[in-house]
């Protein structure tokens, strides 16, 4: 099939779909298994990463599933801010994919975080980054960025974690040595003995799993602090985060450690959205983390209720420790100087089959917007459709001001801000560091494939 009516069956996604959803409870599995690690030494972290369709361990069963490094949860790349990262990257997979390091603020051009290129089955890229010292800790992706066949990919299973280290330069010292888990959510659905990949469907059953396990058991001891770093690597669905008789210390958003701490009872994770949060061992017993129920809109998509893992805390109690209210200096677009102001508009058809930012299909040949280095910008996103988006910037961080005109303080910049159905929001973003060509786009990836993603340039 050609690639473009490839990615038009992948993309026909906003209508609710008919199909049931799946509901079926897990019984607790095998203990949190975190991933494999690749860490740097002596400012260096050199890898080798091979992409290829592999029969795997997927949730307990063998599976045929795009791997990196033969495995469905693949290695997290582990660094520190002015870190040199090189990755040996080798594409056995066809027609081709890339690399995207999702949220890291590093230059978009090639050898570094260039996704406008294709990298041809057998073909091997090096990939070159250089992190700042600035580069914010906390926690970050990785993934296929091959358009328009992003979503078949990364639903396939090329997504991975990235940690840059440091977070526990904010912590108090009783708790800079503390227990550390990813979360990572990663969701799949079946066609006979493989994940899928053509004909994907937002909202057609699938299966929930935390690091590729299904319902894996997760022990803390009574009073004990953890750091949980939840991300939504999927390729296209929502979570409602909830730790049933718990609550999230939220201490990082989308790779930025936040300047004042906050609770919440439950954490929306639009696609493509990372939280580092505390998390302390209650009274000895079980409960489970769930994602609630949750709608995109009219036009959109109905999740689900769905068990993810459960907590067992027992043991020796540990003290509790105190943790702080005040964490990182805070990063302030809002006192700086604008550049300009623009509208940056996210609509799609009746249909549900072709998605537009500013009444425009992606190209990567046009440039869509054109910004300078070492300015800031204020944007209204404007969605016009009956379903939500997730906006994602790449290169930028940007801070998100108001939502359907309410003020927002989040206490963090970020690359990940949900756009009601019918709604505006207004960021400010500043551009540093890095020229070239980037993008924009909506980080459901079906949406993404069909059209809505805009091409930014930045320049001196």
């Amino acid at each position: 099939m050609p690639l473009l009516a490839l990615a038009t069956a992948l993309s026909s996604c906003s209508a609710p779909s008919p199909e049931p959803a799946v509901r079926r409870e897990v019984a607790p599995g095998a203990r949190l298994k975190d991933p494999p690690e690749l860490v740097s030494h002596n400012g260096l972290l050199r890898a080798r990463l091979v992409v290829q369709r592999r029969k795997v361990d997927v949730a307990g069963r063998k599976r045929w599933a795009l791997t990196y490094n033969d495995r469905y949860m693949p290695p997290t790349l582990r660094f520190r801010p002015g870190d040199r990262v090189e990755l040996d990257f080798v594409n056995r997979v066809r027609p081709y994919t890339n690399l995207h390091v999702h949220g890291l603020h590093v230059s978009p051009k090639a050898p570094a975080d260039d996704v406008l290129i294709h990298i041809g089955a057998g073909k091997t890229y090096h990939y070159r980054y250089r992190f700042p010292q600035a580069l914010k800790p906390g926690t970050y992706w990785y993934h296929s960025h091959a358009h328009p066949i992003s979503a078949p990919q990364v639903a396939g299973g090329l997504a991975g974690i990235i940690v840059v280290d440091g977070l526990e330069r904010y912590l108090p010292p009783a708790l800079r040595h503390i227990t550390e888990h990813t979360i990572a959510l990663k969701d799949f659905q079946v066609q006979g003995d493989a994940v899928k990949t053509e004909g994907l469907k937002i909202g057609a059953p699938t299966h929930r799993t935390v690091n590729g396990q299904l319902n894996p058991t997760i022990r803390i001891r009574p009073g004990e602090v953890q750091l949980w770093r939840l991300a939504n690597i999927s390729a296209n669905i929502y979570y409602k985060l909830r730790l049933r008789g718990y609550r999230f210390r939220v201490i990082g958003r989308d790779g930025f450690p936040v300047d004042h701490t906050f609770t919440r009872d439950s954490l929306l994770l639009a696609a493509a959205t990372r939280f580092d949060v505390l998390v302390t061992g209650g009274r000895p017993g079980r409960t489970v983390l769930e994602t609630l129920p949750y709608s995109t809109g009219p036009a959109g998509n109905q999740f689900p209720r769905a068990k993810l893992a459960t907590l067992v805390s027992s043991g020796k109690p540990v003290a509790r420790a105190a943790i702080p209210t005040t964490f990182a200096p805070p990063e302030d677009l809002s006192h700086l100087p604008l550049a300009r102001r623009r509208t940056v508009v996210f609509s799609e058809n009746k249909a549900g089959t072709e998605f537009y930012i500013n009444g425009k299909q992606f190209d990567p040949h046009r440039v869509d917007l054109r910004s300078k280095l070492n300015t800031t910008e204020e944007w209204t996103v404007v969605n016009t459709s009956n379903e939500e988006h997730s906006f994602h910037t790449h290169t930028n961080h940007f801070q998100l001001m108001s939502v359907n005109g309410v003020p927002h303080h989040g206490h963090s910049l970020q690359d990940i801000a949900n756009v009601p159905a019918k709604g505006r929001m207004v960021i400010r973003i500043r551009f540093t560091n890095y020229t070239g060509k980037t993008v924009l786009h909506c980080h459901i990836l079906n949406h993404e494939d069909a059209g809505m993603m805009a091409v930014l340039d930045i320049v001196k």
